[in-house]
């Protein structure tokens, strides 16, 4: 069996470390080609000496053309793209651009330039796969029975720590409070997303894009137990979904093996040892990061950037203990209404509108929202 060659980008995140535990329990079908990490120069240098000398790039005082070279040298199979925000937009672009599979975590590239990315894959041959685990999961049972047998996907969500808080509860919780996920081991900006229900509301944007589906046909079920990963509803009313326990390296090993289906070591489900299943309507009213998703999705791609943009600037500002948690989805519906109608044609286009938004979204964090008050 010739060995997969495989860049990691983000790999001292949480994806990243995942995707090379896959590697290390497979060392005869998958390689490291690259290693790519933002700041933290100690631990890239101690994983790229583990995987024999390969490549690696700190990014963080990296420019465009050095990360492009970066990619386009590694000479890697496929890329899994872990990074965390709108920065992973340009890696994307450039393992689409190097003719490479790109294995994608990273859901802001979708959201942000989902038209964009897809026309340039379909141009140089590369497929994007899904890592997402709601999206690995739509991917494999769409795969399996047609994109034409779709009459609905259904998309699960923990809920996050506040799962049964009110509106006033929600106004004094805190980052630590907020980083408190029940089922997931995340990063901070995708924990917070998920307190908040924005990282739900990207990945209705991001299945709308993937999956080329309206979004009146994407719903969304609160199943705090996260074991059912998402689910589709064919045309003749049967939901069929996909299950195993919340590990990140499942949809990972999905995408660096698909089409195949690989044994491993990883956590299966035992329905016997008395597993639950429940499932409940998302609370819009007291969680509006997800209408505002719909919203965004139905005025176009300005729209969805404009989306990203000032949910990024506004749950960094809440880390950072400078507003408060139930102003994220202020500051969002505000910036959402001042995004154009007139689609992005270029990556230029995309990154000027995400410049604009998150100007506009620094400055109602600045100000106190006291357009609101």
């Amino acid at each position: 069996m010739e060995q997969k060659k495989i860049l990691v980008l983000g790999c001292t995140g949480s994806i990243g470390t995942s995707t090379l535990n896959i590697i290390r329990e497979f060392p005869t079908r998958f390689r490291v080609a690259g290693l790519t990490a933002h700041s933290s120069a100690e631990k890239l240098n101690i994983l790229s000496r583990e995987f024999g000398g390969v490549p690696a790039l700190l990014t963080e005082n990296a420019d465009e053309k050095e990360l492009k070279d970066f990619i386009f040298h590694c000479g890697a199979d496929i890329a899994v793209n872990g990074i965390a925000g709108s920065s992973g937009l340009r890696p994307s672009v450039f393992v689409l651009e190097a003719g490479m599979d790109l294995a994608l975590a990273n859901k802001e590239t979708i959201v942000m330039a989902g038209n964009f990315v897809q026309k340039l894959a379909e141009k140089t041959g590369s497929k994007i796969l899904p890592v997402d685990s709601e999206h690995s999961a739509v991917f494999s049972l769409i795969q399996r029975y047609g994109t034409g047998s779709v009459q609905e996907i259904v998309l699960t969500a923990s809920g996050g720590p506040f799962r049964n808080f009110t509106r006033e509860q929600l106004r004094s919780v805190t980052p630590a409070d907020a980083l408190r996920h029940p089922t997931w081991n995340m990063g901070q900006k995708i924990t917070v997303d998920s307190a908040s229900l924005a990282n739900k509301g990207l990945e209705v944007i991001e299945a709308c894009r993937l999956f080329n589906i309206p979004p009146e046909q994407v719903k969304v079920t609160i199943h705090p137990q996260s074991l059912v990963h998402s689910l589709i509803r064919t045309k003749d009313g049967v939901l069929y979904g996909q299950i195993s326990p919340p590990d990140m390296r499942h949809p990972i090993l999905t995408a660096l093996t698909w089409p195949e289906f690989v044994p491993n070591s990883l956590e299966q489900l035992d329905l016997a040892a008395g597993a639950e299943l429940s499932f409940f309507p998302p609370r819009t009213d007291v969680f509006p990061m997800l209408p505002l998703a719909y919203e965004a999705v139905q005025s176009g791609s300005a729209g969805t950037i404009a989306y990203n943009a000032a949910n990024e600037i506004a749950a960094a500002a809440f880390l950072a203990g400078k507003l408060p948690f139930t102003d994220i989805p202020r500051i969002t519906g505000a910036v959402l209404k001042t995004a154009p109608k007139k689609e992005p044609v270029t990556l230029d286009d995309i990154f000027l509108l995400d410049t604009q938004a998150r100007h506009t979204a620094q400055q109602l964090c600045n100000t106190g929202l006291e357009v609101f008050h």
